[in-house]
């Protein structure tokens, strides 16, 4: 069986391909990368209209039962009681050396409900990991079996209107379940305003008719996906934060109650408490090139003596920047916008310096 025979097909596949997407590989899925549109016009389109994004590759688990706040606290640096009904927030399942093992969404649903929704390719450990922390407590994790979707844009909310789709007053980072089987937060992961909902595969295929009716909607592939959220500063799980990455690194400390920074009941916080009084070695930051060639993943860097200092952890061109945009890691010291720092690319030295991030403005809709 060849690697792509391997890979898992989205509920909507028949849909992608009919619309003349190009697959590709990703967490194990076989993913629309890019449609006849082209992915400069399709970022564009998400940022200036609104774009449908199949995200199904992505896990929805529901986290449900009398002691349900004890495994959550358990398993993420949350408080659990002081999460509203409703009320969303970013988190993180950590190891025991306060590495992520992935970035979650939690939504409180209910006095006794949750949901969490995890990344593709790290579904299974989530999946072990959240069974293993809520051990010997009143609490089960239950995997759903749903369409997701997100779409993303300023024309998103009117959009969805008109397809029928009564989004409430919904603000960013607030989720409700609006019908039998549906799940709906504003949120997602471009900068912009937008949505993202769980629902069966008829209601999926019916309201992906209605939306795609509208002029203001287009398909929208996994290459603009990239771009969009790279342009947000956004941290993709597997290349800008790992299992072997912190939060205090990632500068994602923000995420986390203070009162948790120097201890809780979660995996991972003695050395998360021991990480923050030591300070890190290095930091995540924002990279901007000299010129227009994009600076690619992988990319080593080093400082203005040539020493090296670091590497690019995620890269591209972002369409509405207007010049290349990367994100990396380098030497803690450097770490300060406008850092001059030198990439190496097929053995030419090219000038970079350390940019504030996001490089595009983040348009939510706050409360």
């Amino acid at each position: 069986m060849t690697g792509q025979e391997s890979l898992k097909t989205l509920p909507l596949g028949d849909l992608h391909q009919h619309a003349g997407a190009r697959f590709g590989g990703f967490a194990g899925w076989s993913m629309p990368i890019t449609y006849p549109l082209g992915v400069m016009k399709e970022h564009l389109h998400a940022r200036q209209k609104a774009g449908l994004f199949d995200i199904s590759h992505m896990r929805l688990f529901v986290l449900s039962g009398p002691d349900c706040e004890a495994a959550l606290s358990k398993s993420c640096p949350l408080v659990p009681a002081d999460i509203a009904v409703s009320r969303s927030r970013y988190t993180f399942l950590l190891n025991p050396d306060a590495g992520i093992i992935d970035d979650l969404i939690v939504t409180r649903l209910g006095a006794d409900r949750f949901m969490i929704v995890a990344n593709a390719g790290n579904a299974a450990i989530d999946e072990a990991e959240l069974k293993a922390r809520a051990k010997g407590l009143h609490a089960e994790i239950e995997p759903l079996d749903r369409v997701f979707l997100a779409l993303q844009g300023p024309a998103a909310e009117a959009a969805l209107a008109r397809a029928g789709v009564d989004t409430g007053d919904l603000h960013f980072m607030q989720g409700i379940e609006p019908r039998e089987n549906w799940f709906m937060s504003r949120s997602g992961y471009t900068g912009e305003d937008g949505f993202e909902i769980a629902l069966p595969g008829a209601d999926a295929r019916a309201l992906v008719a209605m939306l795609l009716a509208d002029d203001d909607v287009e398909w929208i592939g996994l290459a603009a996906r990239d771009s969009l959220r790279l342009e947000a500063g956004l941290c993709l799980h597997g290349q800008d934060i790992t299992s072997a990455t912190t939060p205090v690194e990632a500068g994602l400390l923000w995420a986390i109650p203070k009162p948790l920074r120097e201890g809780g009941p979660y995996v991972g916080a003695e050395a998360l408490a021991a990480a923050i009084a030591k300070g890190p070695a290095r930091r995540r930051v924002g990279l901007k090139a000299e010129g227009r060639q994009p600076i690619r993943a992988g990319t080593q860097l080093m400082d203005a003596d040539g020493e090296p200092t670091g590497e690019v952890t995620s890269g591209g061109f972002g369409p509405s920047a207007g010049h290349p945009v990367a994100m990396g890691y380098v030497r803690a010291d450097l770490a300060a916008p406008g850092t001059q720092l030198i990439a190496e690319i097929r053995g030419n030295r090219v000038g970079l310096s350390v940019a504030p991030l996001p490089f595009t403005p983040h348009r939510y809709r706050r409360g």
